[in-house]
């Protein structure tokens, strides 16, 4: 995958949940876009009582980055506590909102860059250090001496 269809792919997802269906809908996208961000706001003006302080823990920093950048796309302002890991992430949004939005757009654009990633790497450790890129083999333990 280039980067180009990586971020062709990436673009079609954010259309898909921003609610457009097709190539054509690029501008309705972008409307559709901004109405889930008013939307957003409008849900955290009126529920201010029912924000919750989620805490988002992140296996490395690429899905950190990821998800930081996400929820700033929604306008939402990611923090983290003094000694909190670097990886931990908290925001305050809505219940609703991280059920029907926030997580399943978070989990289909990490999935898409994870295998981007593994896709280079493999590339570039099969290009450069080795062809054989092909898992550690299995062996049975040595047979201990009965004493």
């Amino acid at each position: 995958m280039t980067e180009q269809e990586l971020i062709q792919k990436l673009e079609k997802i954010e259309r898909l949940f921003a609610g457009a269906t097709s190539d054509g809908e690029r501008g309705a996208a972008a409307n559709a876009r901004d109405r889930m961000h008013a939307k957003l706001q409008k849900i955290q003006q009126d529920t201010t009582k029912s924000l919750v302080e989620y805490r988002f823990s992140m296996k490395d920093m690429w899905t950190r980055k990821l998800f930081t950048a996400l929820l700033r796309s929604y306008g939402i302002s990611p923090y983290r506590y003094k000694r909190q890991r670097y990886t931990t992430v908290m925001a305050k949004v809505s219940k609703s909102f991280v059920d029907e939005t926030l997580w399943p757009e978070f989990q289909a654009l990490s999935k898409v860059l994870s295998e981007y990633v593994s896709n280079i790497t493999e590339k570039v450790i099969q290009d450069h250090i080795f062809k054989d890129i092909s898992e550690a083999s299995v062996m049975e333990e040595p047979k201990q001496l009965d004493l």
